[in-house]
């Protein structure tokens, strides 16, 4: 059977369309949302979070310097305190996650290349220890750039 084209809708028929055009009984609160406060600008922290390529996309080239940065995250052993006193140490520092998934992030410029080198001293031999390069992991960043960057102690 089909339905004539002229007929309403099935939805508007009945009590339901009288009850749709009055005006609603209750007017909800301005403030129905819970997280109110949220900055309309991001905090430096998640700044330093965004990938650099997105990073450079939102808010234009840095102007930075070259930069060394060592992730490494949580792990048993006596060089645990002494490898976080050295990050936080670092001209930047950041921690990232919680529990088994923290995560220490320690940038170093070309002039910090000493703290680097006593920091990479004690995570150098941990599996999860990141080298990242402007912010970017490249291949061979353990076994070229760290070398390369040592030969600025002799500066």
């Amino acid at each position: 059977m089909m339905k004539d084209p002229t007929s309403p809708p099935a939805d508007t028929v009945g009590p339901s369309s009288a009850a749709s055009s009055e005006a609603p009984r209750y007017r909800p609160r301005d403030r129905f949302w819970p997280y109110v406060d949220v900055p309309e600008e991001p905090t430096d922290e998640e700044v330093a979070a965004i990938d650099p390529d997105l990073r450079a996309e939102l808010f234009g080239a840095d102007a930075r310097p070259f930069s060394v940065t060592i992730s490494f995250p949580r792990f048993d052993g006596e060089g645990y305190a002494k490898a976080v006193e050295l990050a936080r140490a670092s001209p930047e520092y950041l921690e990232t996650g919680a529990g088994d998934r923290l995560r220490h992030r320690a940038r170093y410029y070309p002039r910090d290349v000493v703290g680097l080198k006593e920091l990479w001293g004690i995570v150098g031999t941990l599996h999860d220890a990141e080298v990242l390069i402007d912010d970017r992991p490249v291949p061979y960043a353990r076994q070229l750039w760290l070398p390369l960057f040592w030969f600025l102690l002799f500066r």
